[in-house]
């Protein structure tokens, strides 16, 4: 479920493998993975060519989009390895703020050491450990992301330590650069963050000294249950303050399998800045997103997806040029999209 860890033994089930033939006795392993997604999508409550916004990141086009391409190589031999996901494509862009490391193509690049059985050191660029969503669509449910994935990190660049305390424990302790630097920290700054995890349950910690100049701590839940076979229950909690400012907010994922092939879910949530300025009303947005998921052959996701999002206290502030059919401003964004993704 976590960034990281889902998103590789999601696309690892997927691979094309291919065994070192030279020595069979060594532990030797590289694997190709990856995806494509392209999505079409039209505004119900506005027209399309006002340049309408959710105020959230990616699938912000109308009409036909491409989403990203990624490839995802990975090394192995014995204890240690390596992790190469390039990505491009406007998400991939988006995700890598374009100009970042090498003009916007590397998603991920990291090295691990398995110390022992229980204790993984890895250093490099990885997916962020905050948060429900992740980067690549076809590791979510929602093709369309949320406002608290959104207003996160995407990506973190440092040193991290993952310990598996017992079957059901773990726990995470990393050393990075400040928020959103994931190429090179020249302020002398680094932020720290730390993971406890329980059956599935992540409480997630970040503190920056360094955050656009002031403190900055985001405290995170992320996790789920199985109510039944086929029913599963998302959430994800976060508070973040960055000097007196920030967000919070909650969301629940709700999904129900009908059959092998076909999932129907609903994000519902709730997303509210916050700051020390008491003149300021400061907005918040309540957004419910409702996706089916249909399979085929195992390698194509096809996502239906209606989306709307309600600006609950403020004109402004999160939503781009928003306006209603008759070109009036308004307050609240409808959106169904088509989306389709292919993974390998």
């Amino acid at each position: 479920m976590k960034k990281l860890l889902s998103l590789t033994l999601l696309f690892s089930t997927l691979a094309l493998s291919a065994q070192d033939t030279e020595d069979t006795s060594s532990d030797k392993s590289f694997t190709l993975s990856g995806s494509v997604d392209a999505y079409f999508q039209t505004y119900i409550s506005a027209p399309d060519n006002v340049g309408a916004s959710f105020g959230t990141a990616f699938a912000d086009k109308t009409g036909f989009a491409l989403g990203m391409g990624n490839i995802i190589a990975s090394y192995e031999s014995g204890k240690v390895g390596a992790v190469l996901d390039l990505v491009t494509g406007p998400r991939g862009g988006a995700a890598t703020f374009n100009s970042d490391i090498i003009d916007g193509i590397v998603n991920q690049a990291y090295v691990y050491w398995n110390v022992s059985e229980s204790t993984t050191l890895t250093m490099g660029r990885f997916n962020t450990y905050l948060g429900y969503e992740v980067i690549a669509p076809a590791a979510n449910f929602n093709y369309s992301t949320s406002y608290l994935f959104s207003s996160g990190p995407f990506s973190h660049m440092g040193l991290k330590a993952d310990f598996a305390l017992s079957d059901d424990f773990s726990l995470m302790l990393a050393v990075m650069n400040p928020w959103d630097t994931n190429d090179t920290s020249t302020t002398g700054e680094y932020s720290f963050g730390a993971q406890l995890g329980y059956s599935d349950q992540y409480l997630n910690f970040y503190y920056d000294s360094g955050n656009n100049g002031g403190l900055g701590f985001e405290v995170d839940y992320t996790g789920g249950f199985d109510v039944s076979d086929d029913f599963f229950l998302g959430i994800n909690a976060a508070y973040n303050d960055n000097d007196g400012s920030g967000f919070y907010g909650a969301a629940l994922y709700p999904q129900y399998a009908t059959s092998d092939d076909f999932s129907l879910g609903l994000r519902g949530e709730y997303y509210a800045l916050h700051g020390d300025d008491d003149a300021i009303d400061y907005p918040s947005v309540l957004g419910l997103t409702l996706t089916g998921s249909y399979t085929v052959e195992s390698y194509l996701i096809i996502k239906p997806e209606f989306r709307l999002d309600s600006l609950t206290d403020a004109d402004g502030g999160i939503f781009g040029n928003v306006v209603d059919n008759d070109g009036l401003p308004a307050s609240s964004l409808s959106a169904f999209t088509l989306a389709a993704i292919y993974t390998f």
